[in-house]
């Protein structure tokens, strides 16, 4: 899908989603908030749900962990447009309360099809609800900082998860937040070692239909090790970036091509 049917498409979900009426939070939201981003990205952002400051603003995360966020990313050299955010739910539970199961399923069908859409390489959530989604059965003190590979069934077909703390909650505690900025500049290895696995299922399709293709294949040295040989489930993030190298080392010069030259950073697309 090009980059302008993502984006038509990304904004015909946000049509219904600013109309929608399938739970009680439509009841007491000032706006719905659909998500925003780059529909070319690889790397999607999950939170809750929207709080006060979102919900008169109809965008995610435009409050002071918003701020955070982005601040987030910055250390990346990524900036809030370079990547998609968006919520589990996408209307304000009253009073941030957590939202319930009925309203969470009630949003689950506007988040798959947007995963459809962005087909990511990396999820990032946000907090034990998002975590609950894309890693269940896991809680937030133990996966923070890890990765796993997404179900399939969420919309994001062939995808890692990258779980990180809320920003708010690392705003109300000094140590929570520290060890987010630990945990963000891991981000870089799980994306590199998304692209790994992608390029590796890519490798076992059928062989290329055009001269572009064959020339994306060309590059992959052909005794290259298998990717799918190196245990994945769960990887270490500090340890991603170097089993990501060792089994397709064009993928890492991939990167560095693409990488600024000032601050060498992973770029996203």
């Amino acid at each position: 899908m090009i980059e302008l049917d993502r984006g038509a498409a990304l904004e015909a979900i946000a049509v219904e989603v600013r109309a929608c009426t399938n739970c009680r939070l439509h009841e007491t939201r000032t706006l719905a908030v659909p998500g925003e981003g780059s529909p070319e990205t690889e790397v999607v952002f999950v939170g809750e749900g929207p709080g006060y400051n979102e919900d008169r603003q109809g965008r995610p995360f435009v409050g002071r962990a918003g701020a955070l966020l982005e601040r987030f990313l910055m250390t990346l050299g990524w900036q809030r447009e370079d990547v998609f955010i968006t919520n589990i739910v996408k209307c304000r539970p009253p009073d941030n309360r957590d939202p319930e199961p009925d309203e969470v399923a009630a949003c689950a069908p506007y988040l798959r099809r947007q995963l459809e859409i962005l087909d990511p390489a990396l999820v990032v959530t946000l907090g034990r609800h998002s975590l609950g989604r894309f890693m269940p059965g896991e809680r937030i003190s133990g996966a923070h900082g890890t990765v796993r590979p997404v179900d399939p069934t969420t919309g994001a077909a062939n995808a890692l998860a990258f779980a990180l703390y809320h920003p708010a909650a690392a705003l109300r505690a000094p140590e929570i937040e520290r060890t987010s900025y630990q945990d963000v500049a891991r981000i870089p290895a799980a994306l590199l070692q998304a692209r790994a696995r992608r390029e590796a299922a890519t490798t076992t399709a059928p062989a290329p239909s055009s001269a572009a293709e064959d020339v994306v294949t060309a590059a992959i040295p052909a005794d290259a090790p298998d990717i799918r040989d190196l245990p994945e489930v769960p990887v270490a993030p500090d340890a991603a970036i170097d089993a990501a190298i060792d089994a397709a080392p064009h993928l890492a010069l991939l990167a560095t091509s693409e990488a600024g030259a000032a601050d060498d950073q992973l770029t996203l697309f």
